[in-house]
């Protein structure tokens, strides 16, 4: 069932129907129900083993919360974490391994005998693996109370607006909620739809009209020259980021319709003036707790400067496969982190350099260079996250300046995209140059803040220009958000 089909549609609004008809203590039943549904109908199976990893975790909270001994606590959270992981990895990374093993013992000649395990991956499983994850992390170090209730705890586990794709909401902020009264509220509800507005119009006229324009680059890059391969990996930067913002804010806005409040997943992260400031806005659920979790405990900037810089390193290559059982991920995550490492490096001697030049006296164009050096990094690393295997990429990248001699008029006319994907290629440009102009405009506002405080006539013709869009240029229920494979 996807955000942007019309079988979400008729369920959410029947979900909210009885969500605000139903007395306050049965509300939680209703939306686990929901939230299990919701799954059911993707693959019935799997939703056992969100049952199994919910159940496990809450027994393990319940257990360290009535151990007074810390080394016993921590006996509890290896097992749980040690479950929950194993469930991981078994699902998502033991072909990869076991492949990737398989080639090293056949590149010397040698038996290796594991078989692979025939096994689907189930969608979502990366993100509520991490909410068991830090929830169990949170009750260990003393942050969280245990949950008693397990009905609750099954709802912040499986609660259907994140369970796909996030947010990777904590249970120290989602879990109080679950014992408030929200009553209907009118400017919140139609808050939350207008935010679900606006996911839609990035997933359905964005990302959807990008895709076939990537796809024919990254499915067959041999046959593109320059030009195609660097407009496809720019349409990619765009599609991938209108994908999973589009994603997350469906999934914030139905929420706020409920009444819950969650955290914000993305804030303009392509105006970002370098590496670091580029995560702390994009991915931001994940970003963070990779830091609380992984980052921090490890020691994070609180060691010697070759230790930080092998923590970076380290965190940004997990961040990676967490991503994908492809070595395409693992490479791009492991740039990122030597981009950090250099940036980390460097960052004296640029300060440096920035005076010397004065710099500092042409702050407004010095930092619309920074943004472009970040956002061309930010894109050459995509390149391995998109291509389909490591060839792929290597020959994307030694092949981004051919051809260009070759640019006339009527080869831009004619090439890279022609037939149908000229349709997709005026749409999705067109809705690019708005969402830059949108986010210029709004500064440090998220979207539904700014758009709110415009004059009523503004707001309304918005708001009809979005469904008009979607319902021109939108796929309903044809793609896949692409997070959904993580």
């Amino acid at each position: 069932m996807l955000f942007n089909s019309m079988r979400f549609l008729f369920f959410f609004a029947i979900v909210m129907g009885m969500y605000f008809g139903i007395p306050y203590r049965f509300r939680w039943i209703l939306l686990l129900g929901a939230s299990y549904y919701f799954y059911i109908s993707w693959k019935p199976a799997y939703v056992i083993l969100i049952i199994i990893t919910t159940l496990v975790t809450y027994y393990a909270g319940i257990r360290m919360g009535k151990i007074a001994t810390k080394s016993k606590r921590k006996t509890v959270l290896i097992l749980s974490l040690f479950f929950n992981l194993g469930f991981l990895f078994v699902f998502k990374y033991y072909n990869f391994f076991n492949n990737s093993l398989r080639v090293l013992f056949q590149h010397y000649n040698l038996f290796y005998g594991s078989p692979a395990l025939k096994v689907l991956l189930p969608i979502g499983i990366s993100f509520y693996i991490f909410k068991n994850l830090s929830y169990a992390i949170d009750v260990y170090r003393g942050d969280q109370s245990p949950e008693k209730h397990l009905g609750y705890y099954a709802v912040y586990v499986a609660f259907f607006p994140q369970l796909l794709a996030g947010p990777i909401e904590r249970a120290k902020r989602f879990l109080p909620q679950m014992f408030e009264k929200f009553d209907f509220d009118y400017w919140r509800v139609t808050d939350g739809l207008k935010l679900m507005l606006w996911g839609l119009f990035q997933k359905m006229v964005i990302a959807d009209n990008l895709a076939p324009l990537v796809d024919s680059v990254y499915n067959d890059p041999t046959h593109h020259s320059g030009v195609g391969l660097l407009l496809g990996t720019l349409f990619f930067a765009f599609q991938i980021y209108c994908d999973f913002a589009g994603y997350s804010d469906i999934a914030i806005g139905a929420a706020k319709v409920m009444g819950f409040t969650t955290m914000d997943n993305f804030n303009r992260p392509y105006f970002s003036k370098s590496i670091p400031e580029f995560w702390r806005r994009w991915h931001i659920s994940l970003s963070t707790w990779f830091r609380d979790y992984l980052y921090i405990p490890m020691g994070g900037n609180r060691v010697s400067i070759p230790r930080w810089y092998f923590n970076l390193f380290i965190v940004l290559l997990i961040c990676g496969l967490w991503h994908g059982a492809n070595w395409t991920f693992v490479v791009w995550g492991g740039l990122h982190g030597l981009y950090l490492v250099i940036s980390g490096f460097t960052r004296n001697i640029r300060e440096k350099i920035d005076k010397a030049m004065g710099l500092d006296r042409i702050p407004r164009l010095y930092s619309y260079f920074k943004v472009t050096v970040t956002f061309s990094l930010v894109c050459f690393a995509w390149i391995f996250f998109r291509a389909n295997n490591i060839p792929d990429a290597i020959y994307i990248i030694s092949h981004l300046f051919t051809g260009w001699e070759e640019i006339t008029v009527r080869a831009l006319k004619a090439a890279p995209f022609s037939g149908p994907l000229k349709f997709h290629l005026v749409a999705g440009v067109v809705s690019v140059g708005i969402l830059l102009l949108i986010h210029l405009l709004q500064g440090d506002n998220h979207f539904d803040q700014w758009l709110s405080k415009k004059r009523i006539i503004l707001r309304w013709t918005a708001y009809y220009s979005m469904v008009l869009a979607i319902l021109l240029f939108g796929n309903f229920g044809i793609k896949e958000f692409i997070y959904f494979q993580f």
